[in-house]
């Protein structure tokens, strides 16, 4: 199995024996805690895995834990032990994971250790894909969790998930990415609450591409459209289910239509 897994709930003394990787610090006795708003679900509190920032890491070829039993795995895949040496970054980004990959496959052993297709609650946040292998494996990832219904992305450099579909997933959080567009969100038919703060996304018209989901709260805070003129007037005409916008229910005020472009000339900004 290809996947750290320093966010699991840790609440013993020490991992379990059968853990897939294992820390060389002792300290690991302080449980996974998360605390998720329904209007945004922003992790309000540090990952645990924190703690395990300068360890060591070792892999073990045989255990029994599979990705559905963990609640915050890292996933960051690095390099093959016989790349480690290479210095020189063309021969290392040429020769990675990604070339064995190819040449061997994932072995069906191993797709079914994962077992992300029955993951429901999952947190990938914070997974540092400097190396577009790593990238490659997270969207591969991805792509599998056709059962997850919350899911935590937060702070991942993400740019276009357009090619992922999360069929049952209620709970997004895609706080502080890279994201431009509404189109290169993945397509999530059954989104509830969804947040995309701190991400570069300008244009509120794309909203409707949403309009069909059953979309309850969306929170949209620093980004460009968020100081569009009627930005509040302009997102509930774009999605009329909509309850909750950035932290606040929907006002009066915000059932009156946007007004026209030539009708005033100021902005508003919160």
């Amino acid at each position: 199995m290809s996947e750290s897994s320093s966010g699991v709930n840790t609440s013993s003394e020490s991992f379990p024996k059968s853990h897939s990787h294992y820390s060389e610090l002792s300290d690991t006795h302080t449980p996974f805690s998360v605390e998720l708003t329904p209007d945004s679900g922003i992790v309000a509190t540090p990952l645990p895995s924190s703690r395990f920032r300068f360890a060591s890491w070792h892999w073990l070829e045989e255990h029994d834990v599979r990705g559905d039993q963990l609640a915050c795995p890292r996933v960051r895949e690095g390099p093959a032990e016989d790349e480690v040496s290479v210095t020189s970054e063309d021969l290392f980004l040429r020769g990675g994971r990604r070339k064995r990959r190819e040449d061997e496959g994932q072995k069906w052993e191993e797709r079914l250790q994962e077992n992300w297709e029955n993951c429901v609650v999952l947190n990938l946040s914070y997974q540092d894909l400097g190396d577009p292998y790593q990238l490659e494996n997270f969207i591969r990832i991805l792509r599998r969790l056709i059962r997850v219904e919350r899911l935590q992305l937060v702070d991942n450099a993400l740019r276009d998930l357009s090619s992922v579909r999360l069929p049952r997933c209620k709970i997004l959080n895609l706080h502080r990415n890279n994201l431009t567009s509404i189109r290169q969100l993945p397509k999530v038919p059954e989104i509830q609450h969804l947040c995309l703060s701190e991400n570069s996304i300008s244009s509120l018209g794309e909203l409707s591409l949403l309009r069909s989901a059953p979309l309850r709260s969306l929170t949209l805070k620093c980004n460009p459209c968020q100081f569009q003129e009627d930005y509040r007037s302009r997102v509930f005409f774009c999605l009329p289910k909509l309850q909750v916008l950035d932290g606040i229910p929907k006002l009066p005020e915000d059932s009156v239509p946007p007004s026209s472009p030539e009708a005033s000339r100021f902005c508003t900004i919160l």
